[in-house]
């Protein structure tokens, strides 16, 4: 990969951007919006990213929900498209390199033409991947991969049983397969709701399936009687006393949803309990930020060795503000497996 420690000036002074201006239901046609914004000044690790896809997760439809609009929000967060510009202390990369990331939640979101973006949380785009594929994976792929190797702390040498919880959405998608790719002693089972779904999360490396509507204790412990090692949880709210029942003394639950306050139930085994949101080192700036740029060239080079693949299920296009209201609504819903994701302008 070429780099460049110059500064790239970039001519364009406005960009279209599309995001919301009050908190509306994504059926209403003014929930989303498109605007002309000003391309900020580029900072010194910033790249600025011509985007050709995004996706739409979870977090887009509870930020455009609830939180305050303070005039115009852009929302956004996954996005893969070609490096125009670079801030003057960029080294990771140059104009012209494909890239995709996450982004942050601190910053204007992707769904514009031109966004600024951290080099340090940004990886090259997977080669044998179009935009629109490589847009689903990043931020769900470094959540699953926080979870499983940073607040679990799974190596290639673990050997147990992790239940997914949520097994169908981006997060559990992307988790399936890095365990089966990374994880050769790890045996896992994943919820499910219908036989679709569950078809999916076989083929995506689970190797028991159970009935996310079900009793959730007597299923689990058919399977694992003394319980799993590891639970991964995208919907915590109200469960932490089945949790204390399905996860072995000593055992580990990470959760990436508000979940509950009180997880006292779990102190009788020695339950730890996790959280990941993978916003934390783009928030705090820790001194391992460069951590995320790392892990997603790991998923590029997973993808192109045919390891992982991408989890994109729905494509829509253009980008517009007509479309995301459709994007939102799909992801609403609650009845998508795997990811929404649009592309072109």
């Amino acid at each position: 990969m070429t780099t460049s420690r110059t500064a790239t000036a970039t001519t364009t002074r406005t960009t279209t951007a599309i995001g919301y201006e009050s908190n509306l239901p994504a059926s209403d046609p003014a929930a989303l919006v498109a605007r002309e914004v000003d391309v900020p000044e580029l900072g010194p690790h910033d790249l600025l990213v011509e985007v050709e896809a995004v996706s739409v997760n979870p977090v887009d439809v509870k930020v455009r929900a609830g939180a305050p609009a303070n005039g115009f929000r852009v929302l956004g967060f996954d996005a893969a498209g070609v490096v125009r510009a670079v801030g003057p202390a960029v080294t990771l990369f140059a104009q012209g390199d494909e890239v995709f990331y996450a982004g942050s939640i601190d910053r204007p979101g992707t769904n514009q033409r031109l966004h600024p973006v951290d080099e340090r949380i940004v990886g090259r785009k997977p080669r044998t991947l179009m935009f629109a594929e490589a847009a689903a994976l990043p931020l769900t792929a470094i959540t699953a991969w926080e979870s499983l190797f940073d607040r679990l702390g799974l190596t290639a040498d673990s050997t147990g049983t992790l239940l997914v919880v949520g097994a169908t959405g981006g997060v559990g998608s992307a988790m399936l397969q890095l365990v089966e790719a990374l994880l050769p002693h790890v045996t896992v089972i994943a919820t499910a709701s219908d036989d679709e779904r569950s078809d999916w999360v076989r083929d995506l490396g689970a190797e028991h399936v159970i009935d996310q509507r079900g009793d959730l204790v007597a299923q689990v412990l058919d399977i694992a009687p003394r319980g799993v090692e590891w639970l991964f949880t995208a919907h915590s709210e109200g469960q932490v006393e089945t949790y204390a029942q399905i996860v072995a003394p000593f055992g580990h639950v990470v959760a990436i949803d508000d979940g509950p306050r009180d997880v006292s139930p779990l102190k009788g085994r020695s339950i730890a309990w996790h959280w990941e949101l993978m916003f934390t080192r783009p928030l705090q700036q820790t001194p391992d930020m460069v951590e995320q740029h790392r892990l997603l060239t790991t998923i590029a080079d997973l993808v192109d060795a045919g390891r992982l693949r991408t989890t994109a299920t729905t494509t829509l296009t253009p980008i517009s503000a007509a479309t995301l209201r459709e994007a939102h609504m799909l992801v609403e819903s609650g009845r998508t497996v795997g990811k929404v994701v649009v592309h072109g302008w």
